[in-house]
């Protein structure tokens, strides 16, 4: 009888005890295509919502069935770990609705069903701030794909700003963040515990810099004043191409063939590693899109094949080279990857596109899965970037991680 106790207390105990895994966000099937998740900001690259303010995410299956597919959505804490709260306690109404929204693609090469959804609705309302998952499923309850938004209380102020790094190996490349938060309306009585954040880099939850604790504190402001352990790589600036007109010629276009659909070659790219830096205005990584065929970009904007070619003669035996951008959420899958063609001497790669303006660099990845954004594109201190900071609250004896502020800076301005 003891040991069957003892058995039963070490499988409750483990119960207690085991690791909660993550949400992490899961890229789409190749039939899902040109997700778009915004929210009232223009220029976020996911919604960044004050509580209470709508988002909308769309997206298109290409198979154009007119599937159905459902949204639920989970509350997360400050690690993206699932909070413990019952979906009660942070959704007024229920999730796992179908989406009605959807049209046709209307005089299109490539057929497509448009999908769009908005929270609130009728159904769904958000009642708490905190990191929260989205996820997309078929009727056969199978995840298709899921992103991250936040969603905040404006409680707190933050301000920052960028400087370049202190670090002198790397003071041609890093960029370094020093910001403070303000809670002249909130007591805070034990930061060090209570408040945690996270930073940024052109919205890139892969790359965000976590777990920094406040240096110190004067009256009601907490002060982050770090040298080394808020420095981000500069990176360089995006390139970019627009085919919001599928059939005519472009200055980042070099050739169109019509096939099945339309083909658009774009001109071969350089490495960047060793050049010097050059000020291209992007937009950091994101993508919109358009068409000059229609009204409504989003049943009328067609597909093109797109072709990228990456000119490169540095050696990357063992790694793996992929377009990356928001508009394949920076995923590193083998539909992103460039492969190197001996016929052309370059690295090339063709994606399924919808019409828009897309901004794109290339990334590496070695053979220790590590992945370099600088080894061809470069890295310089200069680089415009947008920088966001996330003030997470947890007052002892909650339950859960609130939003409290957020601080928003860019690096057009770097101070020494």
């Amino acid at each position: 009888m003891y040991r069957i106790f003892c058995l039963i207390f070490l499988f409750y105990t483990h119960l207690i005890f085991a690791q909660v895994e993550p949400l992490l966000e899961v890229d789409p099937p190749s039939f899902i295509k040109s997700i778009e998740f915004s929210g009232p900001n223009e220029g976020d690259q996911f919604p960044i919502l004050r509580l209470g303010e709508p988002f909308q995410l769309t997206f298109d299956d290409i198979n154009g069935d007119e599937a159905d597919y459902y949204y639920k959505i989970a509350h997360c804490n400050y690690d993206w770990t699932p909070s413990n709260l019952a979906k009660a306690q942070y959704m007024r109404g229920l999730d796992n609705q179908r989406i009605i929204n959807y049209e046709n693609s209307f005089n299109t090469l490539q057929l497509y069903s448009n999908y769009q959804l908005t929270i609130p609705n009728n159904f769904t309302t958000l009642l708490i701030s905190g990191n929260y998952m989205v996820s997309i499923y078929n009727d056969d309850d199978e995840l298709m794909f899921s992103r991250r938004f936040i969603v905040y209380e404006d409680v707190v102020g933050v301000g920052a700003t960028v400087h370049r790094t202190r670090d002198l190996s790397t003071i041609q490349q890093n960029q370094l963040i020093q910001f403070e938060i303000n809670s002249p309306n909130l007591l805070l009585r034990n930061p060090m515990r209570e408040v945690k954040v996270a930073i940024l880099q052109n919205y890139q939850w892969k790359r965000a810099i976590t777990n920094i604790k406040p240096q110190y504190t004067i009256g009601s402001r907490l002060i982050y004043r770090y040298n080394t352990e808020t420095s981000f790589s500069g990176g360089n600036e995006f390139f970019n191409f627009d085919n919001k007109e599928i059939r005519g010629g472009n200055v980042s276009i070099a050739r169109i063939e019509l096939k099945d659909i339309y083909h658009n070659y774009l001109h071969t790219n350089p490495t960047r590693a060793l050049q010097p830096y050059t000020f291209n205005p992007d937009i950091n990584g994101d993508f919109l899109i358009n068409t000059i065929q229609g009204t409504n970009p989003s049943i009328e904007a067609d597909y093109a094949m797109i072709h990228f070619s990456l000119e490169n003669y540095m050696d990357l035996e063992g790694s793996k080279v992929y377009v990356y951008g928001r508009f394949n959420n920076y995923a590193l899958t083998e539909e992103n990857q460039l492969f190197y063609n001996p016929d052309t001497d370059l690295y090339e790669a063709q994606i399924l596109l919808k019409q828009g303006f897309y901004n794109y660099k290339y990334v590496v990845v070695n053979d220790k899965n590590e992945l370099d954004t600088s080894k061809i594109s470069g890295a310089n201190f200069e680089t415009e970037n947008d920088y966001l900071i996330i003030v997470y609250f947890r007052k002892f004896g909650e339950v859960y991680d609130s939003i409290i502020g957020i601080g928003t800076t860019n690096s057009t301005v770097i101070k020494n």
